[in-house]
């Protein structure tokens, strides 16, 4: 499966859970070959969301770099170390945006072709969604972004599969899929989203 903003690649696993919690302990204690551990792990992420914004070589090393300045800030402050890869996506998103909009702002807006500004502009909106999306689906319940991911995936394992992995019966996985895509849009990320499409 090739790497890319999907929640379906960190969560869901619980394994992995702990592997990038204990990583970002170890990362916060100053522990070198921890934080080059989650760079290994979490570079492929952050240059695919550039590249699905399009940024050639030297915006996606920009985006890159601000993205790990930004976790070095951030890193002490983290409050579920385990939800490191949405805050990575999330924020990979945002300087994607940041720098696809200062690239919309020349020194002569007239000379900008229409069609490269409307594809600057849906890339913008495409960041903004999938930051609202990343960002409420960050704040679900671990057992609401567990079931989710399962069900993204492509194809969805079968629901015995779901049932064994997550303790749910299998007649409740339709009910809790429900109930949790409530959640996911009642969030006001995607309440302010669902809003301004309307």
């Amino acid at each position: 499966m090739t790497t890319n903003p999907d929640p379906s690649r960190e969560a869901g696993r619980g394994h992995n859970d702990a592997v990038v919690t204990a990583l970002v302990t170890r990362a916060r204690n100053g522990e070198r070959q921890a934080w080059d551990a989650l760079v290994d792990r979490y570079a492929p992420l952050i240059w695919s969301i550039c590249r699905r914004n399009r940024l050639d070589a030297a915006g996606a090393r920009d985006a890159a770099q601000n993205v790990w300045l930004k976790l070095i800030d951030h890193l002490d402050s983290l409050p579920d170390p385990a939800a490191l890869p949405g805050w990575l996506a999330t924020t990979t998103w945002r300087e994607c945006g940041r720098i696809l909009l200062t690239a919309r702002r020349p020194h002569d807006a007239g000379t900008i072709p229409d069609d490269h500004a409307r594809a600057a502009e849906q890339d913008l909106l495409a960041a903004e969604r999938h930051t609202a999306l990343w960002e409420a689906f960050g704040q679900l319940p671990p057992g609401c972004r567990q079931l989710l991911a399962l069900l993204i995936h492509d194809p969805a394992p079968p629901d015995a599969e779901i049932s064994a992995r997550l303790g749910i019966p299998v007649g409740g996985i339709g009910l809790r899929r429900h109930h949790c895509l409530d959640k996911l849009r009642r969030h006001p990320a995607i309440t302010a989203l669902i809003s301004a499409d309307t």
